[in-house]
């Protein structure tokens, strides 16, 4: 009997073995060089000093709201948005494999990529975007360049990027439906609205769930994006938890920038377990 029990458990050592090596033994080194002051020569211990520094300098603990409002701005838009083009693409449209298409070319786009052509969209004076509101007779804003927009600027583009995804994901999830509810339904005098509210929403929280968790923990750790059209500026409006930490690095304060990554993780996994908890208590049965 005991054999049969011990045989099973050696097929997880492959994977127990990965998890260990990739992630609690770098999780656990990188809790320690945190509380450290460290280099490539060698390492003193600190304790939460780093901690201490980088919550009472402005220009690093502002990078954690910055980080707040991106992953919310960013996800918010992504699920709302997302939904109405995932329902519009699942009608009677003759077209719909073709906007489907259309739809789902930003994801294979390089970030940076994109990143690079919205800051030329979005400059000043040789923009188009502003150029377009100049033909019009208005004076377009500095998109990047002010500190009160380049944040939201960047939440923009990110959404332009990623609400591909979103979509592919809220269409699976609406065409897994059954048509007999949206049939009973007609049949009980239910308007569009009706089915939508009543059906579909509820339906298909699974898609949304994933799609609001996806899109929540893409938000707190971005960085490509907001580092190719910004660098973080002007000043630290736009800096992020995962600019910061990678400034800190580049200025050679290793274990601040260490202190960052393991701020970032325990931000990461307060917020995300509780809402993913709550988001599949709410699913339909």
């Amino acid at each position: 009997m005991n054999r049969k029990r011990i045989y099973p458990a050696w097929f997880l050592l492959p994977a127990m073995s990965v998890f260990l090596v990739f992630f609690i033994i770098p999780m656990a080194v990188s809790f320690f060089f945190s509380m450290t002051v460290w280099d490539f020569s060698g390492f003193t211990f600190c304790g939460l000093d780093n901690f201490a520094l980088f919550f009472s300098e402005r220009s690093l603990s502002h990078s954690v709201v910055n980080t707040m409002i991106y992953a919310i701005g960013t996800s918010g838009l992504k699920v709302i948005l997302a939904f109405f083009i995932a329902v519009f693409l699942t009608s009677g449209i003759r077209t719909k494999n073709l906007i489907r298409s259309i739809v789902f070319f930003p994801n294979l786009v390089s970030t940076v990529a994109v990143g690079m052509a919205f800051k030329a969209l979005m400059h000043p004076t040789k923009g188009l975007f502003n150029q377009i509101i100049a033909f019009f007779g208005g004076h377009g804003p500095d998109w990047l360049g002010n500190v009160d927009m380049a944040l939201y600027s960047v939440i923009l583009t990110d959404v332009w990027k990623g609400v591909s995804v979103a979509t592919v994901i809220y269409i699976a999830g609406i065409v897994s439906i059954d048509k007999n509810y949206y049939e009973a339904a007609a049949i009980d005098g239910a308007n569009g609205w009706q089915k939508l509210k009543n059906i579909t929403i509820p339906l298909c929280r699974p898609a949304m769930n994933s799609v609001i968790i996806l899109s929540f923990i893409g938000g707190l750790r971005s960085f490509d994006l907001i580092w190719s059209m910004t660098g973080g500026g002007p000043g630290f409006a736009s800096d992020v938890l995962a600019s910061v930490v990678y400034k800190q690095y580049a200025a050679g304060f290793y274990g601040l920038s260490t202190a960052g990554n393991v701020i970032m993780l325990i931000l990461i996994g307060l917020l995300a377990f509780p809402l993913q908890k709550f988001l599949l208590s709410k699913e339909v049965e």
